[in-house]
C-alpha cells in the first residue's frame, strides 16, 4: 500500500497546485489529472471566458521539465504548420524536417474546431501512435505526450466541427462551467485584477515522477469481472434507441485505463464499478452518435451514459488476491 500512498500524495499535490489557479473547481481538476496519467488526450469544451486555456497552461506549467508547445488554431492555418515541414538547406545540398509544435510533452490545441478539416487531420496519428510520418518516415513525439484541446460548443461561425475519429481519440471531454459561489468569483476577479496568470504556478512534480506515476496506473490491478463490467457498458451504447453509432473498443480501453488512474489517485491498489462509474460520462460521453430523433428532443450523451450505468450489472468489487 506504500506505492500507492505515495501515488496519492503526489496526485493530490498536483491537483493542489492547480486547484489554486482553477477556483472552485476541484473535481475537473482531479479528471484533468486523471487524464494526463491515464495517456489519454483532454478536451475541453465550453463556453468563453471560464479558463479552459488556463487549466491548460496550469497542468503544464505544474510539470517540471515537460516541455510545452501551444497552436492557436485559425482557419488558415495548413497541417506542415502542426506536424512540422521538410525545408531545403542550401548549405548542406538536403532536405531537412523541421519539427512542428506536436513534437512536445504537453501540447495546448486552443479553439481546435476553428481549423479546417484537413489541418485536423494531421493531429489524428500522433494523438493515437504518438507519432508523425512525413515523406514516409515515422518521427516519433517525447513520450509522455498529451494533447489538452479547447472549443467554444456554441459559436459556430467560422468553426468546423470535429469528426467522430478524432473525438474517439480524446479520452475524456469535460466542461468547467460557471463558478459555483459568490466567493469564488470574488477570488477569480482578484486575481484578474492582479494580473495572475498560469504561468506564475511553481512545478511541483518532475518529468521522470509522472514518467513514473504513469507505469503505476498502467500496472494496477482490474480484475476480469470488473473488465466485463466495462465492455457491458459499452456494448449497451451500441443497442441504444437514442444511438446511432455506439463507443468503439478503443473507448472500452479508455475506460478502463481511466478507472485505473482514478483508484490509485484515491489510494487503492486495485479498481472498483464505482470508479468505472466516476469516470463513465467524460470518458464515454463524445463518443455517442446520436440519431436524429433523440438530437430534436434534446436528448445529450451524457444523459444516455447515466441511463446505462443506472441499469447496467454491477459486479462485486474484486480485490488482487
Amino acid at each position: 500500500m506504500a506505492d500507492e500512498a505515495i501515488f496519492q500524495r503526489q496526485f493530490n499535490e498536483l491537483c493542489r497546485n492547480i486547484d489554486d489557479f482553477i477556483r472552485g473547481k476541484p473535481e475537473v481538476v482531479r479528471l484533468a489529472v486523471v487524464c494526463l496519467l491515464a495517456q489519454g488526450h483532454l478536451l475541453i469544451e465550453d463556453v468563453p471566458g471560464v479558463a479552459k486555456t488556463s487549466l491548460a497552461k496550469a497542468i503544464a506549467r505544474s510539470i517540471a521539465a515537460t516541455t510545452v508547445k501551444r497552436i492557436q488554431f485559425t482557419p488558415d492555418l495548413l497541417p506542415s504548420d502542426v506536424t512540422g515541414v521538410q525545408v531545403y538547406d542550401q548549405a548542406s545540398g538536403r532536405f531537412e524536417f523541421r519539427q512542428g509544435p506536436v513534437f512536445t510533452n504537453i501540447l495546448v490545441a486552443d479553439e481546435i474546431n476553428r481549423a479546417s478539416p484537413k489541418t485536423q487531420s494531421a493531429l489524428l496519428e500522433v494523438m493515437a501512435e504518438r507519432q508523425v510520418t512525413v515523406d514516409g518516415r515515422a518521427r516519433p513525439v517525447p513520450e509522455p505526450f498529451l494533447c489538452i484541446a479547447t472549443q467554444n460548443p456554441v459559436e459556430h461561425h467560422g468553426t468546423f466541427s470535429l469528426p467522430e475519429a478524432q473525438l474517439d481519440r480524446f479520452m475524456m471531454r469535460i466542461s468547467i462551467g460557471y463558478p459555483e459561489n459568490l466567493d469564488d468569483e470574488v477570488t477569480i476577479i482578484a486575481d484578474g485584477v492582479a494580473r495572475r496568470m498560469p504561468e506564475e504556478l511553481k512545478s511541483v512534480m518532475e518529468l521522470d515522477d509522472l514518467r513514473l506515476m504513469i507505469n503505476a496506473v498502467q500496472d494496477l490491478h482490474l480484475s476480469d469481472e470488473l473488465q466485463r463490467y466495462i465492455a457491458t457498458i459499452t456494448r449497451a451504447t451500441r443497442n441504444h434507441p437514442d444511438v446511432k453509432l455506439g463507443v468503439s473498443p478503443r473507448g472500452s480501453i479508455a475506460l478502463a485505463a481511466a478507472a485505473q488512474a482514478y483508484a490509485i489517485s484515491m489510494g487503492r491498489p486495485f479498481a472498483t464499478a464505482d470508479d468505472v462509474k466516476t469516470v463513465a460520462v467524460p470518458v464515454l460521453n463524445h463518443r455517442l452518435l446520436l440519431t436524429p430523433e433523440a438530437k430534436i428532443q434534446n436528448q445529450t450523451g451524457e444523459a444516455i451514459v447515466e441511463d446505462i450505468l443506472a441499469s447496467a450489472p454491477v459486479p462485486r468489487a474484486s480485490r488482487r488476491r
